[in-house]
């Protein structure tokens, strides 16, 4: 990219890695460099680059690190970057923004606001706002966009956003917002360039990762979303619950003297796939070692029946099909678990092509089906530097670098 050509960095900061992303500014804006500090907080903390023009790059290794340590990491490295020169503005990804439509300009004023709401996402609000604050001290005059991922759903109907619990609860803004928003709105894209047609009707997507959800759209809209008030809850995932009898919180606290902090730590980072195991949250893992490990393969089971529970009851929610997409770590890459996802769909007109399926196609299910089941890799990079340019353009600000 050319010293005089504005760019975009997006960042998207995790409980344990941190992903970043250089654009080129333009209609399409377009990637140069993307990369990722992985394992924070373990040992062998990494920067991992990817070149776009398929350049090797080796990884660069860094002591055991906090957060704090890798932001002032990856911040160094960014400064000694001839690509970060033409940076204009940053594009962060914020998991939770309550009733926040749109992304926004950084201000005091949201940064307080995000401070206040901090209890809703307690594992990644304060690391985000952390990046957020570090790159504000470091380039004060550099302009900072924040992009929700609840954004995506703020069109659900009030019957799929709300809790039944007492309703001063809900005028507290205690309710459902779901989240990998920013995901769903770049697959939906992506949908409506494959096939405009099933992209207006009645779709499910399954964004299957470490962290897992699904959607169910209707018109291009959201309709209703597996996660919750936080990301712990609908689907069971690497290390969160999903969806649990809320009366297990008391159960543990009386006969395990569980507190409520514990159970919320438990809930988030002991339990899911990891938990069912007792051996690994990652999928990969389990599928090695399911023959061997009758722990590995009902977590396997456990998942699969969930999603294909989950796809049935948003069927139902929209009132029938027209597509399903995958996406997410396992989605786009584990034949053998959509397989059994979509096992027993027939039903609703899901019939996958078993040879499509095994090579990761594009288009997984047969001809002719009255579904079309597809792959798509997410790109939640692309959204924030298109997300960070409209709301410069809503500014009027000119796209010309910063001093800084």
């Amino acid at each position: 990219m050319a010293a005089d050509n504005a760019g975009i960095l997006t960042i998207n900061g995790g409980s344990s890695s941190i992903r970043f992303a250089m654009f080129e500014a333009g209609e399409v804006p377009q990637r140069q460099l993307s990369g990722k500090i992985d394992r924070i907080g373990a040992s062998g903390t990494t920067l991992l680059l990817d070149s776009p023009a398929g350049k090797a790059v080796a990884p660069l290794r860094m002591a055991a690190a906090d957060h704090r340590t890798a932001v002032a990491f990856l911040l160094d490295w960014l400064a000694a970057e001839p690509l970060f020169a033409s940076v204009q503005v940053v594009a962060h990804r914020v998991v939770h923004g309550m009733k926040h439509s749109e992304p926004e300009r950084v201000t005091a004023k949201l940064l307080a606001e995000l401070r206040r709401i901090t209890p809703y996402a307690p594992d990644h609000l304060p690391r985000e706002i952390g990046l957020i604050e570090a790159f504000q001290k470091r380039y004060p005059k550099l302009p900072q966009v924040v992009c929700f991922d609840t954004a995506f759903h703020r069109t659900m109907p009030p019957v799929a956003r709300l809790l039944p619990i007492p309703r001063r609860y809900s005028a507290k803004g205690v309710e459902r917002y779901g989240f990998h928003g920013l995901s769903y709105a770049y697959l939906m894209e992506a949908l409506r360039a494959a096939d405009p047609v099933a992209a207006k009707g009645r779709v499910i997507l399954a964004h299957l990762g470490h962290g897992a959800s699904l959607a169910a759209i209707r018109d291009g809209r959201s309709v209703d979303t597996s996660m919750g008030l936080t990301p712990a809850a609908g689907l069971v995932m690497g290390t969160r619950t999903g969806d649990v009898d809320p009366g297990l919180v008391g159960y543990l606290s009386r006969a395990q003297g569980l507190t409520a902090a514990r159970f919320e730590h438990m809930a988030n980072h002991e339990s899911g796939l990891l938990g069912v195991s007792g051996t690994s949250a990652d999928m990969r893992d389990l599928l090695a070692r399911e023959t061997t490990d009758g722990r590995a393969a009902e977590a396997i089971a456990l998942f699969c029946y969930q999603a294909k529970k989950w796809i049935g009851s948003f069927a139902a929610v929209l009132g029938g099909l027209d597509a399903l997409v995958f996406a997410g770590g396992v989605g786009e890459n584990a034949p053998v678990v959509r397989a059994r996802i979509c096992e027993g769909l027939g039903f609703l007109g899901v019939s996958l092509d078993k040879r499509r399926n095994g090579r990761n196609a594009a288009l997984i299910s047969i001809n002719n089906s009255p579904v079309a089941v597809r792959v798509i890799a997410t790109d939640e990079e692309i959204v924030l530097a298109k997300l960070a340019l409209q709301v410069l353009s809503q500014r009027g600000e000119q796209r010309t670098p910063r001093a800084r």
